[in-house]
């Protein structure tokens, strides 16, 4: 099997010869941040809106870097390197606040971040955008800033690991009786045509998709609301949908043991859905 090149530290080199130090504070600390951007035929989508979260949650953490400029040129270096012009891929960018002896405190020393990039083919689900999945309610032990996309995901690997027990897809979250986000996902909520999301604060990510679901939910004249859903107002929801860079605009047909809408998308999902896929024709 042909080795893959990624690109680590300012080298385009193959997967297997990176080295990461133990003294990484990323292998240490989880001290680092990263993003996930979908490439569609070798076109990079929503890739500025990506790098501006990139940059706020360096600048959350207190990591110093500026050479945002090449990572376009990076990325599509990738994909031509790893023949992934012309296919449905994604974009892995992770960095971490570099090398240095295990403190907990930020180094005394200026050192420079480990960057590492990647190229791959993505994780996509046709049948599950298609027909619905099945999710599951866990509680949301996460820390108070989920609007920092670290790579400290343990509470998230968990929940996703007790939903793929429980036979699911995804788990979503639950803080105080209300609903946040996925667990590597945004949710939205439809009740009598209209559209429910939560807020955005520092208890959910600051969704890409999300983002853009409210642009095309504008499009279609539906009306939004942003405010949380409760727990117990989840199973007479008439749809329920989860987004995210890989998974798009999915339906949710099921939460926990109960069946919504009988197990059908709903037509708001469906509406989006159409809309979610003329976005990316016009790319």
């Amino acid at each position: 099997m042909e080795d893959q090149i990624v690109y680590f530290n300012g080298n385009f080199i193959p997967k297997s010869q990176v080295v990461i130090s133990p003294d990484d504070r990323g292998f240490l600390f989880s001290d680092g941040v990263y993003e996930v951007i979908r490439s569609y035929n070798g076109k990079l989508f929503l890739f500025d809106k990506h790098i501006e979260r990139l940059k706020y949650s360096l600048k959350e953490i207190r990591i110093d870097f500026d050479a945002f400029n090449y990572l376009k040129e990076i990325s599509f270096k990738l994909l031509e390197m790893n023949n992934l012009i012309d296919a449905d891929a994604v974009i892995y960018i992770q960095m971490t606040r570099g090398v240095f002896k295990r403190m907990h405190q930020f180094p005394t020393e200026k050192i420079p971040p480990t960057v590492y990039i990647t190229a791959n083919y993505t994780r996509y689900y046709p049948d599950e955008i298609e027909k619905g999945i099945k999710v599951i309610t866990v509680k949301d032990l996460r820390w108070e800033r989920c609007d920092i996309k670290t790579t400290a995901l343990l509470a998230n690997i968990l929940a996703q690991q007790e939903a793929r027990d429980a036979n699911a897809i995804e788990a979503i979250f639950v803080k105080n009786g209300l609903v946040t986000e996925g667990s590597h996902t945004g949710v939205f909520g439809v009740k009598d045509d209209k559209v429910l999301t939560h807020p955005q604060n520092n208890k959910v990510l600051p969704s890409i998709t999300r983002e853009l679901v409210l642009q095309l939910a504008k499009i279609c004249q539906i009306p939004v609301k942003e405010v949380p859903i409760y727990e117990n107002q989840l199973y007479s929801l008439d749809e329920f949908f989860v987004v995210g860079t890989s998974t798009e605009i999915t339906p949710v047909i099921q939460i926990n043991n109960c069946l919504l809408n009988n197990g059908i998308p709903g037509k708001i999902t469906r509406l989006l859905q159409a809309e979610f896929k003329k976005t990316i024709e016009k790319l």
